[in-house]
């Protein structure tokens, strides 16, 4: 398996991971606390942020653990600049196995509870405010993971990115998808995480505009990458042996 090929299984694999905890312990959540949705927020936040910390922890020394498409175009964004971040032929790998990993962690948790392998969500996500909510927690999470990488802190990146979504499930109106292939990967679950195929294009547009948000604030407050030594799990190298990049 050539390099590219590795990086792209390590995103697909981790997304779909991603994926299938957010689906999953939304369905235990409404089997466990039937009724009560704060609870059953509480419980699906829980374990996505969990999750989430522990998949960076795994894939992050391999593909940089981007699981996020807005995530890998800003990396490659910057990378114009400094010549050192995600290239373009990774870039073209990355998104189309962050999509299909996606796809498949929304399957691989309904047959875990024996449901139905696809079933077209009818939760209909929709309004200015819900919007404005991904803008703001996709912009948040695009402007932690690259101060964390420009300041040599990326060793920090599977706490706090972790973190910083769970926290973001409460304080955003829109709990927080902030995440293009997560998002498409809700629109075939209709359970508690599902999200309606005709709510996702705005959604997924509302994450494009908080990622640029992020990028410019990063570039504003980053101008210059702050070099400093990096120990453990890097959440945006491609290679344990070479350094953060961004």
């Amino acid at each position: 398996m050539t390099a590219l090929a590795r990086r792209a299984l390590a995103e697909a694999v981790g997304t779909g991971l991603l994926v299938t905890s957010v689906i999953g312990s939304g369905i235990m959540a409404q089997r466990l606390s039937p009724g009560d949705v704060g609870l059953q927020l509480l419980e699906n936040s829980t374990a996505t942020a969990f999750a989430l910390t522990t998949l960076i922890l795994i894939m992050g020394p391999v593909s940089g653990a981007h699981f996020n498409p807005v995530v890998s175009l800003a990396d490659w964004l910057l990378s114009r600049r400094t010549g050192d971040g995600l290239d373009g032929r990774a870039l073209l790998a990355y998104l189309p196995a962050q999509i299909a990993g996606a796809l498949g962690g929304a399957v691989l948790a309904h047959l875990m509870f024996e449901l139905p392998a696809i079933t077209a969500s009818t939760h209909q996500r929709t309004g200015t405010g819900l919007w404005l909510g991904e803008i703001v927690a996709t912009a948040g999470l695009i402007a932690l993971i690259f101060a964390l990488a420009r300041t040599g802190r990326a060793a920090l990146a599977p706490p706090a990115v972790g973190a910083y979504i769970g926290a973001a499930y409460w304080f955003t109106s829109s709990t927080s998808f902030a995440n293009p292939a997560v998002t498409l990967g809700r629109t075939v679950t209709d359970t508690f995480a599902g999200i309606a195929p005709a709510s996702a294009p705005a959604f997924i547009a509302a994450q494009l505009a908080g990622a640029a948000l992020g990028l410019a604030l990063i570039r504003l407050l980053y101008p210059q990458p702050i070099p400093q030594p990096a120990a453990g799990p890097e959440h945006l190298s491609a290679d344990p042996a070479t350094p953060t990049r961004a």
